[in-house]
């Protein structure tokens, strides 16, 4: 090589190298957070799985399944203060046998349980029965994702963790009733409902190992599925209609299981994914994915809160939450509740998109 070919060379290396680095340039970020609360711990209840309701007259609850105490715990969403338990166990109505996963669309909380092989639909805040859903095909149901539509109806996305004695996995070829697909309205306090399909690939990378949470982006039609496996440890992208997209969260992301999912939604199209990487020690963590690339942001750590199952995430500003809030499982015994804009600003997200 020619000398002023070598100095052009390393002139150019020496400039690159001083030239200041950007924020896209930098690799993503970790940022250890402080917990605002944590309600009260009763770890035999078993607590898996978070929900938010804003009522018109000021309420805001916090509402979680005791897998062991089948019940609802409903809590303040402030402050964390205990409100009441809702349902005890048995198979009738204003009852649960394992309640895992819970959802809150407008006024209705759904709630899937495993052992009774249906969701549950009660109206807030009097927790008026609704209705139940269920299929013969139903056997473990762990995860849920509602969606509302144009015509009031909902779509309705829960998976299914069938499994041989809750221990190893079914043959691949039956794994293809991974998710289970409803569709329902409620009139005049009455739930109608249709079960429109069941889906999952059989093989290659679209595979549904271990299932259990799962999130719908109806603007980009996305159905995200945590497949916990630790063969897999990964987030599997479907079509609303039950087809893989081919689009995979990989495994480089989660040490662990990934676990609770939740949006942060603009009405642009933009927004973020938090999704859980699941850890009884410090390495708990929540990973954060920008909505319309998938690609990996940062990652969060909190002071106290391990062992996460389900999350929420609420964008409404209210009491201590000026820009909103998460709220992850602690540790099977409690609720944590995280400011957003303490994660934002740790991570230098940008969107503000607060109700």
């Amino acid at each position: 090589m020619k000398i002023s070919a070598f100095l052009l060379i390393l002139s150019l290396f020496l400039q690159s190298c001083s030239d200041p680095v950007t924020a896209n340039d930098e690799q993503p970020k970790l940022v250890t957070v402080t917990e605002v609360f944590h309600t009260d711990r009763d770890e035999g209840d078993n607590v898996d799985s978070p929900a938010v309701w804003h009522g018109p007259n000021g309420q805001h609850w916090l509402l979680a399944t005791a897998k062991e105490g089948n019940t609802i715990l409903a809590y303040d969403a402030r402050n964390g203060e205990f409100i009441q338990r809702f349902g005890d166990g048995g198979s009738g109505v204003g009852q649960f046998l394992r309640p895992n996963g819970i959802s809150v669309i407008d006024d209705l909380m759904l709630v899937v349980e495993r052992d009774n092989k249906r969701i549950s639909v009660y109206a807030l805040p009097e927790f008026n029965f609704v209705g139940f859903m269920t299929h013969e095909d139903l056997r473990l149901p762990y995860g849920l994702a509602a969606h509302r539509n144009a015509d009031s109806s909902y779509e309705l996305y829960v998976t299914d963790n069938f499994n041989p004695a809750l221990e190893g996995y079914p043959p691949e070829e039956e794994l293809d009733d991974r998710v289970h697909h409803f569709r329902f309205r409620v009139d005049n306090n009455m739930l109608s409902s249709e079960h429109v399909r069941t889906f999952g690939e059989i093989g290659g990378p679209g595979l549904l190992t271990k299932v259990e949470s799962i999130y719908f982006d109806p603007v980009y039609e996305r159905v995200l599925i945590a497949d916990e496996s630790f063969s897999q440890r990964n987030v599997k992208v479907y079509s609303p209609d039950g087809t893989f997209t081919g689009e995979i969260i990989p495994s480089t992301h989660f040490s662990s299981e990934p676990e609770g999912i939740a949006l942060y939604s603009c009405d642009n199209g933009e927004g973020y994914w938090i999704i859980t990487d699941q850890h009884r020690t410090p390495e708990n963590k929540f990973e954060i994915f920008d909505r319309v690339t998938l690609s990996h942001l940062g990652t969060v750590k909190t002071q106290m809160t391990l062992n996460t199952d389900g999350i929420w995430l609420t964008q409404r500003a209210f009491g201590p939450f000026a820009k909103g809030a998460l709220y992850p499982v602690h540790d099977d015994g409690s609720i944590t509740a995280i400011s957003w804009e303490d994660i934002a600003s740790g991570l230098n997200l940008t969107l503000d998109c607060t109700l």
